[in-house]
């Protein structure tokens, strides 16, 4: 049987809940509102530490440098269910490369009662520095296979190797002796023009130490 008295007195209850609710998503909402709004936005926070791990005392002459770009394509295949673990990735590769000649070898000798100037061996002109940069695009993932750091530190080498590869069968090196000869007969020149005899020693000179 239905208890009408019973029923009277929930409904003041029933409103007080409904407005306690109310006020409570009101407060919520209106702390939202407040932090959204004055709340200070967020900056990122950057951090470096640079070691200075050893100094090296280094003689080269860069005579000419060249600019080169690679479209280099990387990819990871399984073979099966290729949208949850292939990856690949393309990526331009622009470089300055820089050739000429490692002088930490070269011996000066001077013979002041003669007045004659030895250089030699003179090097073999080489690859001194490659500069490069990266730029990543159409890079897709699988569900369970993304790109790790060790990755893009491979792809950052490889691109790289490619980059003097390119370079090595260019005309870059032929370029820098041709140009290194000119300076060796301006240093010539300027030496006789001065009463002294500049003789270049024949043969090739020795590896740089890499240490």
């Amino acid at each position: 049987m239905f208890n009408f008295e019973s029923s009277m007195q929930s409904q003041p209850m029933l409103k007080r809940l409904i407005l306690i609710g109310v006020i409570a998503l009101a407060f919520i909402l209106g702390v939202w509102l407040a932090y959204r709004y004055f709340a200070p936005s967020s900056k990122p926070v950057e951090s470096a530490t640079v070691l200075l791990e050893k100094i090296r005392q280094v003689i080269k002459l860069t005579t000419v440098e060249g600019e080169f770009s690679e479209i280099y394509s990387y990819s990871e295949y399984s073979g099966y269910f290729t949208w949850l673990w292939d990856k690949k990735a393309l990526v331009r590769v622009n470089a300055t490369v820089a050739a000429g000649y490692d002088l930490s070898t070269l011996k000066i000798e001077a013979d002041s009662s003669t007045h004659t100037l030895r250089i030699g061996p003179l090097p073999e002109p080489q690859i001194l520095s490659i500069d490069h940069t990266l730029a990543y695009y159409d890079v897709s993932t699988g569900v369970f296979n993304s790109f790790a750091p060790e990755d893009y530190n491979r792809m950052n080498q490889r691109a790289k190797d490619l980059i003097r590869e390119q370079a090595l069968k260019s005309n870059l090196l032929p370029s820098a002796k041709e140009q290194g000869d000119k300076i060796f007969d301006m240093i010539r020149f300027m030496a006789e023009s001065t009463g002294w005899q500049v003789v270049i020693l024949p043969g090739t000179a020795p590896e740089p130490s890499k240490g």
